[in-house]
């Protein structure tokens, strides 16, 4: 029996499904990621960041693109043909988000992949990450994840405040810490939206996407 070997294990939770631009013809509905890992493979070893439909439907082509043979998980999709309520569909969409960021982060291939890695520990917008992989970016893929890990955190978004830095480097509020324990906003209850009145996907679904994925910076 092998003793002080550790097994690799790697927690991955899309939740808290949230409106954004509620009313506006650009709504849209927003996932927290939550991840808690012990793999060497990440540079944060807990993080929260929230993310949209549209930015996972960028993520799984990049991870083709990049991944040659190896097949990635499909996203769920669309809701054209969907029947049902929109609370329903919601969280139809935010299984199968979980369930393919689940299975992607077992794949030692598309874990080698840096988009993947500031996707999901990084609020950096989809032209940024591109920018930070090629090289074009303020910061290399690593400072990115350090930088947002040390300062920031993943619920303060939801409130639209930004963490405060305290007195002796600690963090109020974080749950993007180094190894640290998770926080208490990383895991709240599913909410439902029951005025939710648009079909989200059409705007950010993978045959129709609003706007260009390299355009504007997609909201915070």
């Amino acid at each position: 029996m092998l003793e002080g070997r550790e097994e690799e294990l790697t927690t991955v939770r899309v939740q808290d499904p949230r409106v954004q631009n509620e009313g506006s013809w650009n709504s849209y509905v927003d996932y927290k990621i939550f991840l808690h890992t012990n793999s060497k493979a990440f540079t944060a070893k807990t993080s929260c960041v929230r993310r949209r439909y549209r930015e996972f439907v960028w993520l799984r082509r990049q991870l083709q693109k990049n991944a040659g043979l190896v097949p990635v998980p499909e996203l769920p999709g669309k809701s054209a043909f969907f029947v049902g309520s929109t609370d329903e569909f919601i969280e139809k969409r935010r299984q199968g988000l979980q369930q393919f960021l689940e299975k992607v982060v077992q794949n030692v291939v598309l874990l080698s992949d840096s988009r993947l890695h500031l996707f999901l520990q990084s609020q950096l917008s989809v032209p940024e990450i591109e920018a930070c992989v090629q090289g074009r970016g303020a910061q290399t893929v690593t400072d990115a994840i350090l930088h947002y890990a040390m300062s920031n955190c993943g619920w303060a978004q939801e409130e639209e405040s930004r963490p405060v830095l305290l007195p002796g480097g600690a963090l109020r509020g974080s749950c993007a810490s180094l190894g640290g324990p998770q926080g208490p906003g990383c895991l709240e209850p599913l909410p439902h939206w029951s005025d939710f009145g648009m079909d989200e996907s059409c705007s950010d679904s993978p045959a129709e996407p609003a706007e260009p994925l390299g355009g504007p910076q997609e909201g915070q």
